[in-house]
């Protein structure tokens, strides 16, 4: 066939005898010149590059947007594509009715596509460089296009064409987005002025872009670029190289940070506070406020989420179509082959005449057949095509949907959290003291209602998306099927209730999962705590076996869970698989004929649309009520009370709390430009501030005048206040316990609520450095925690760290002052808290110091060294004013001023002096006390509290030599990689997949259920397809050479009938089988995961303890354990269906049509490298997200715990910022995620459009039969919505498996040797009898790489010789008592006891038959009994009486429940000396003939340890005792002593005999101990 631009079948087609704009084919001539000149100019700019003239800012070029009416542009140019793409078509259907080829009809539509794609590339790159002249080229096309279109345009209009025909409407299309184009174009030179205006406009690019921090660019790029997550690429293919951290993903944009966020929405807030201020009994609306600021995203998506629903439905009616066309083809063939004529329906885009006939006459020497939009809407090309278009559109304008809720989400959440926060930071001390508010309740509204309240701004465009949906596809439905349909949408409407109905009982069966789980970690934490102790006493089994217990108890309710969690599943696969059957069936009856294929596969796909929104509508229902509550619970946070404002610092009267109210709004006067934002924030916080009167006494720093101070109960706590303080002297408050001391300096303070009365402050109140009772601090540096903020200065920080002796403590940490201590480092005890906040209250540069009884956690030395070094030479120095709350008279006199308290009123206020001459009998009542305190002290002074506290810090920091040992062994791998420098292999491991740990964790789940998994798996999914395809050979049975069942009526119906609901029944049981089994699988495998690691860890050597953190096991048991007993199985669910979906849909298109399997290579390829680089870069996402979240919520407990200290120290402005930066920071990293979700989704989608279209394309060129076309298409379109989840999935199980892997990492740990390895009948039932220990040549050492502890250790004890063993620290004290135990490894020579080897004894005996006393008392939480006897061998009587030789049996009596009163968790409501003789009672218990006391009195007191030696001579006098002494004297009276040196015996002999050698060891020792 020839070729010629007007064709030459038609002689008049050159003929221009009526004028030039008569012929068509010159009009379309004409056409071509503004595409050919705009191609012409722009190629070699383009090419060649342009001047370099560009901004003088350094930003980030590729993203600035310069020109106005940019996003209209991008928008109009996408839809000029697209009616370009109509023309091409319409162009080359009507030439195929055309005897030779008419390049006019479709040649200069494709020159305009290529100029129209031209034209934005060009635009996008002027714009980056901002070089606004070359625009003018640009203009001048517009102009040229719209002035050629609007010519064909008259003349179609002359010519009569009626607005019927497409070409018609594609022409007068193209001339208003010409136009609009061009006025575009005008607006820019209007607002830029780069041409005929003298003075253009210069530009600065937008703020955020200036600062080189910001790499998030979703609001700065282009409109392409923002559809696609273009600019994510660098981000997530540079995740390959490096891993992503915080550095990498840069700030966020100044209109996403939470005070922006928080400005507005407070805004909001003000406002409805404001409409309800006059009406008492309403509360502002949250709702209102949130709907204020955040409307309008929230709009934006709903808008973007109802176009996607609507181009949804294009993919059923696409395929009814391209069906319905195939159809009739073989209809047309059929009526040749039989002869008999079929009525055909509808007549194909291939039976050209009937339009022709109809054509509007038009004169002779036209060319064009004329298609009406009917006409193109038939040819099955056209139909793929724009199936394939309205899909990529459909997907482009969900992931849009998707970004701005998810945005609006985390602007929403930042700005809740600083509301929150600036609420915590005012609350009165009242409300968190008489626990109003508690401070669980803060944590949860940070850690649970934002989140809630974001999930549902996730979630709520499905509320009103949602319902239209669904009435679309049952009208649409109703359509294709008539009232049959409606049949199948009354299946899927009853189910859903059924869906709710689940939902909710999955919500209760996780709750009831979460407190087992949280019972059994506290059981966990208890046993790991006191391993020790429970191996030394042979009773880890009995402990083991309670955990099993509640673990039994959490695996029955995560059945429950699980049962529910596969309902779902089943529900959602088994409702379209129902409702088609119902439908199908009810039109075979009512019709007395199986649907067309037509109608069955546009009716199965809208199926498929319609189960998605109802599945989800149950969640977002849920999700809203949760919503509705947690608003309730926020407002109810924002309006309780607050603490007076700023009135009280400076002297004025009392305001309420209602008048400040008032000064709430933003005053412009308030803010100051120069000053960083957090100083604006504060300020605008504050009320304005009052002038200040000058108090009455110059020499007075604080007047207080007739007091009354109440805690918010109304009555007055503190009562007729009259006091002073002078200014740069020490003030001290005395009094008993409970007189009010503390709660004056509240009040002085500002926290209390006054009554009536005035604080006056000499100057402004400024900051006041405060040290509160109870030591509180923050999760920080030993430096940061004591310079508090303030600059650091070097001298200073010396000395105050001296005055507190900090420096030895100091010395011990790890890493020094650089330590992180706190919450979540590491736990230092009472005294040495206490003191790093006496340090902060020094080091502070304030004019007044409040100490708040400093010394009560401190020993006598300590107290008297920080009197004298921080107190009278620090303080005084500095001439600051010090007010000092304390119970140790005997500092009286060193103090200026004194105020004595007694029940919440001033007794007595003066000198010391004073009240000696005004008040005899208070000042004998205080000498008799300071007689009493002296007495004490003589004690105090031997039990060395602070070398106590050392020492156990020393316990805690140093058994780490081999902490690295435990650590995830693959960290140890990519070290090892990088020691290489090879960065191919670090890149290899970053991204593959664990398929070694995946395979652990499906084996552990036993093999039978694994294969019953994939067996299961694999059937359901061949019987869905077995479905689909039946109905296929149903439906075009009619043109079906060979059918399947037999050819005669009724009996095919009834064949074809019970064929298909025997494989819909068989498919729906599967479904729940399925899903079933896979739960059932994952629950076996946490139950022996669990059960494997609690046993490993409880039979692993002491060693293994005193290396690894106790933090790292327990996360284990927390958070590993939680993600293998509930995100696992569903993760691997939904991967395993997704992917069998995916795989079914290929082979069945590859069936339908097998040159679509040419097509699979390119996509193959492309869907590997997009998920290979997805799943490292959302892993490392990931982390970021979970690593910031954590420091986000401890920051908010911490203020809630130590408010009055930041307050008093004024610096809630620095907290807001840092809470600012810390909400950013996990704000950045969430979002950066999110997007990348989008990224990959985008791309998945794109790829499954692209699998429809060639799909399609395939179909329509073989020509295979209608049900085949059908099937192929209908599993295209399922694959566009699983492409992603397989890949999410995948990334999904690649994070949780981690979890498997650390847990499998400590069960290759080696464990006890528990096995004897000789006959126990052998060893008598009351051995050892005697307690006779002879220990020969004993070498021991921790582990076999680490050097020997004790050396050649020789020594011979008799039975009931008490024996002391003393030496200094590491000399090998401790490690001989562990070796009695076999605690630690034995490698040479032997103990023998009564006769037998202890090496040769099975563990748990020889550990059940000898007892210890250690230095820590551990008691665990339960009953007294429970405590001194789990195994419950004992009689009550044996209790009492271990009980009287402990001294502690009326004590015991006196508790409601006597032996069954309950002991709380490590023993807190015990002294730690009731403790300790509660150790004692327990050994007693034991009855063994050998008893060892580890250091047993290192942490008592006096008098508890003079009660055990007494016990230990008296009880104990029939029985063989080992003392390891911490402090010698208590040896003095053994028979025996033993002095050690670096593992091996120094000295051997009585203590007498010792003592009278002048030279020896042990009398230098007891000379020291004196």
């Amino acid at each position: 066939m020839t070729v010629a631009f007007c064709g030459n079948d038609n002689p008049s087609a050159y003929n221009i005898s009526a004028g030039f704009l008569r012929n068509v084919c010159f009009l379309d001539a004409i056409n071509l010149v503004p595409h050919v000149f705009l191609l012409f100019i722009t190629f070699p700019i383009l090419f060649i590059g342009w001047g370099t003239q560009s901004s003088k800012v350094q930003i980030h070029h590729n993203t600035w947007l310069h020109f106005p009416g940019h996003n209209l542009r991008w928008i109009l140019t996408f839809t000029l594509l697209f009616v370009h793409v109509c023309e091409i078509g319409e162009g080359i259907v009507s030439d195929a009715r055309l005897q030779s080829r008419h390049l006019h009809l479709f040649l200069p539509a494709i020159m305009g596509f290529v100029a129209a794609t031209t034209s934005i590339v060009y635009y996008h790159n002027i714009e980056t460089s901002n070089f606004p002249k070359l625009l003018l080229a640009l203009f001048l096309y517009w102009v040229m296009a719209f002035v050629t279109k609007t010519i064909k345009l008259v003349r179609y209009i002359q010519d009569e064409i009626s607005f019927r025909q497409l070409r018609f409407c594609i022409t007068g299309m193209m001339v208003v987005l010409y136009g609009l184009l061009m006025a575009v174009e005008i607006n820019v030179i209007r607002v830029r002025r780069y041409v005929f205006f003298t003075n253009p406009q210069k530009v600065k690019p937008p703020e955020d872009l200036q600062d080189l921090g910001v790499r998030f660019l979703q609001p700065f790029v282009n409109l392409l670029s923002k559809a696609t997550y273009w600019w994510m690429n660098t981000l997530i293919i540079s995740a390959h190289r490096k891993p992503i951290d915080l550095k990498v993903i840069g700030k966020l944009p100044i209109a996403m940070r939470a005070l922006t966020n928080y400005v507005c929405l407070k805004d909001a807030y003000e406002e409805q506070k404001k409409k309800v201020a006059d009406k008492p009994n309403r509360i502002p609306s949250i709702w209102l406020a949130i709907f204020r600021a955040f409307g309008r995203p929230i709009l934006l998506s709903s808008t973007f989420r109802y176009l996607a629903d609507l181009l949804g439905f294009a993919g059923p009616l696409c395929i009814s179509g391209i069906i319905q066309s195939f159809s009739n083809q073989n209809q047309s063939t059929n009526t040749t082959d039989n002869g008999t004529v079929i009525n055909v329906t509808l007549i194909n885009a291939t039976v050209i005449n009937a339009t022709v006939i109809n054509a509007p006459i038009t004169p002779e020497y036209s060319t064009d057949p004329f298609l009406t939009s009917t006409d193109f809407l038939k040819n099955c090309y056209v139909l793929a095509v724009l199936l394939f278009l309205a899909l990529i559109l459909q997907r482009t304008f969900l992931q849009a949907s998707y970004y701005v809720t998810i945005e609006t989400g985390i602007n929403l959440r930042g700005a809740l959290l600083a509301m929150i926060y600036n609420k915590i930071l005012r609350l009165s001390t009242s409300n968190l003291s008489m626990g109003e508010m508690t401070l669980g309740q803060i944590n949860n509204l940070v850690a649970i209602e934002t989140n809630q309240l974001m999930w549902f701004l996730f979630l709520c465009p499905n509320l009103w998306a949602m319902p239209v949906q669904i009435i679309m596809g049952v009208i649409l439905l109703y359509n294709l099927l008539g009232w049959s349909a409606l049949v199948g949408a009354a299946v899927i409407v009853l189910l859903a209730p059924i869906q709710y109905f689940i939902a909710t009982k999955l919500a209760e069966a996780q709750k009831s999962t979460l407190d087992y789980s949280t019972e059994r970690l506290k059981k966990t934490n208890e046993i790991l705590k006191g391993i020790k102790l429970l191996k030394l006493y042979a009773w880890e089994h009995i402990f083991c076996r309670s955990v099993e217990e509640t673990r039994m108890k959490e695996l029955t309710s995560l059945k429950t869970f699980a049962l529910y969690t596969s309902l779902s599943i089943f529900m959602n696969a088994a409702i379209p698989i129902a409702a088609v059957l119902a439908t199908f069936v009810t039109y075979t009856y009512v019709k007395e004929e199986p649907p067309s294929t037509a109608q069955a596969f546009a009716s199965l796909s809208l199926f498929h649309i319609l189960v998605t929104p109802l599945f989800l509508l149950s969640t977002v229902v849920r999700f809203a009520v949760k919503a509705i509550i947690s608003v309730q619970k926020l407002n109810e946070f924002l309006i309780s009370d607050e603490i007076g404002d700023d009135s009280w610092r400076n002297g004025d009267s009392a305001l309420t709390y209602e008048s400040c109210k008032k000064h709430t709004g933003l005053h412009s006067k308030a803010i100051n430009r120069k000053q960083p934002l957090r100083y604006q924030l504060d300020s605008y916080e504050h009320s304005l501030r009052l002038p200040t009167h000058p108090a009455d006494i110059n020499d007075c720093a604080i007047k207080v005048t007739n007091g009354y101070f109440s805690w918010g109960s109304g009555l007055a706590t503190l009562s007729n206040i009259d006091i002073r303080i002078p200014t740069g002297q020490m003030t001290m408050i005395v009094g008993q316990v409970g007189c009010g001391k503390s709660s004056l300096l509240l009040a002085i303070l500002g926290e209390m609520q006054s009554l009536e009365g005035k604080v006056h402050w000499n100057r402004n109140r400024y900051s006041v450095a405060y040290a509160a009772q109870k030591p509180w601090l923050l999760n920080a540096t030993v430096e940061e925690n004591i310079t508090f903020g303030s600059p650091f200065n070097k001298q200073r920080y010396r000395a105050v760290t001296d005055a507190c002796s900090l420096q030895p403590d100091i010395d011990l940490l790890p890493f020094g002052d650089q330590t992180e201590i706190g919450e979540r480092g590491i736990n230092l005890s009472g005294g040495q808290r206490q003191r790093i906040c006496v340090a902060r209250a020094l080091y502070q540069n304030t004019n007044i110091v409040f100490l708040d009884d400093p010394f009560s956690a401190l020993d006598i030395h300590l107290s008297d060294h920080l009197m004298q070094e921080g107190i009278l030479k620090f303080l005084r120095d500095d001439k600051r004013t010090l007010v000092l709350v304390t119970h140790k008279l005997q500092y009286l006199p060193h103090a200026d001023w004194i105020i004595a308290m007694k029940d919440g009123t001033v007794l007595r206020e003066g000198t010391l002096k004073d009240i000696q001459t005004k008040d005899v009998e208070l000042f004998e009542h205080w000498k008799t006390l300071m007689n009493r305190q002296d007495q004490e002290l003589e004690k105090d002074m031997e039990a060395d509290q602070t070398t106590l506290e050392r020492k156990t810090l020393r316990r805690a920091m140093y058994p780490r030599e081999s902490k690295a040992q435990l650590e995830d062994e693959d960290e140890e791998e990519e070290e090892e990689e990088e020691e290489d420098d090879d960065m191919l292999t670090v890149m290899r491991l970053r991204t593959k997949m664990p398929w070694k740990t995946c395979w652990l964790y499906l084996t552990s789940g036993g093999f039978l259920l694994l294969f019953l998994m994939i067996f299961s798996k694999l059937v359901k999914h061949s019987v869905i397809v077995a479905i689909d395809y039946w109905l296929a050979q149903w439906t075009s049975m009619a043109n079906n050479k060979q059918a399947l069942c037999s050819t005669e009526q009724p009996a095919s119906k009834t064949c074809y009938v019970v064929v298909f609901s025997i494989l819909s029944g068989a498919g729906i049981v599967l479904c729940l089988v399925t899903s079933l089994t896979v739960e059932w699988m994952g629950l076996t495998a946490a139950k022996n995961l669990h059960h494997d690691l609690l046993n490993k860890i409880i039979l692993g050597p002491i060693r293994f303890f005193d290396t690894t953190p106790l933090g790292l096991i327990l996360n284990r048991f927390s958070a590993d354990t939680n993600i293998i007993d509930q995100h696992i199985p569903s993760t691997l669910e939904s991967l395993s269906r997704s992917t069998l979906l995916c795989l079914s849909a290929i082979g069945m298109i590859s069936y339908a049509t097998p040159q679509f399997v040419v097509a699979l290579v390119p996509l193959g390829i492309a869907f590997y490298f997009i998920q290979k680089y997805f799943r490292v870069a959302s892993k490392d996402l990931q982390e970021l997200d979970d690593s910031t979240q954590l420091p986000l919520l401890c920051h908010f407990s911490e203020t809630a715990e130590g408010l009055t200290t930041i307050r008093a120290f004024r610096h809630e402005p620095r907290f807001k910022q840092h809470m600012l930066e810390l909400t950013d920071t996990n704000n950045i990293a969430y979002l950066f995620l999110s997007a990348a979700n989008r990224w990959l989704e985008v791309r998945t989608d794109y790829l499954g459009a692209f699998i429809v279209l060639t799909a399609a394309m395939a179909a329509i060129s073989v020509g295979s039969t209608s049900g085949l076309v059908g099937l192929g298409l209908l599993y295209a379109l399922t694959i566009t919505n699983y492409l992603n989840w397989v890949v999410r999935n995948l990334a999904d199980l690649e994070v949780q498996m981690g979890a498997v892997k650390k847990v499998n990492s400590f069960l290759n740990m080696e464990s006890e040797n528990y096995d004897a390895t000789m006959d126990i009948s052998q060893v008598p039932k009351d051995w050892p009898q005697e307690g006779e220990i002879k220990i020969e040549n004993l070498c021991v050492r921790y582990e076999n790489n680490l050097k020997p502890v004790l050396k050649h250790v020789k020594t011979y004890i008799k039975p009931g010789q008490k024996v002391g063993i003393c030496g200094r620290t590491g000399s090998g004290k401790s490690s001989l008592s562990l070796a009695f135990f076999r605690m630690v490894d034995i490698f040479d020579g032997r103990i023998v006891i009564d006769g037998i080897d202890i090496s040769k004894l099975p563990l748990d005996m020889l550990r059940s038959r000898l007892s210890i006393i250690l230095q820590d008392p551990i008691l665990f939480s339960g009953s007294i009994r429970f405590n001194l006897d789990p195994e419950c061998k004992c009689t009550d009587e044996t209790l009492w009486e271990a009980l009287e030789i402990a001294q502690l049996k009326n004590m015991v009596k006196a508790l409601p429940g006597g032996l069954d009163a309950m002991v709380t968790e490590g023993g807190e409501n015990f002294s730690v000396g009731q403790r300790q003789l509660f150790c004692l009672a327990r050994a007693f218990v034991r009855k063994s003939s050998i008893l060892i006391m580890d250091e047993a009195t290192a942490s008592i007191d006096m008098a508890t340890e003079n009660i055990l030696q007494k016990v230990v001579m008296t009880a104990f006098a029939d029985r063989t005792v080992v003392i390891i002494a911490h402090r010698v004297h208590t040896i003095l009276t053994a028979d025996l002593v033993i002095v050690m040196k670096r593992g091996v015996i120094l000295e051997y002999d009585t203590p007498e005999n010792l003592l009278a050698q002048e030279d020896s060891i042990f009398a230098s020792f007891v000379r020291a101990d004196m």
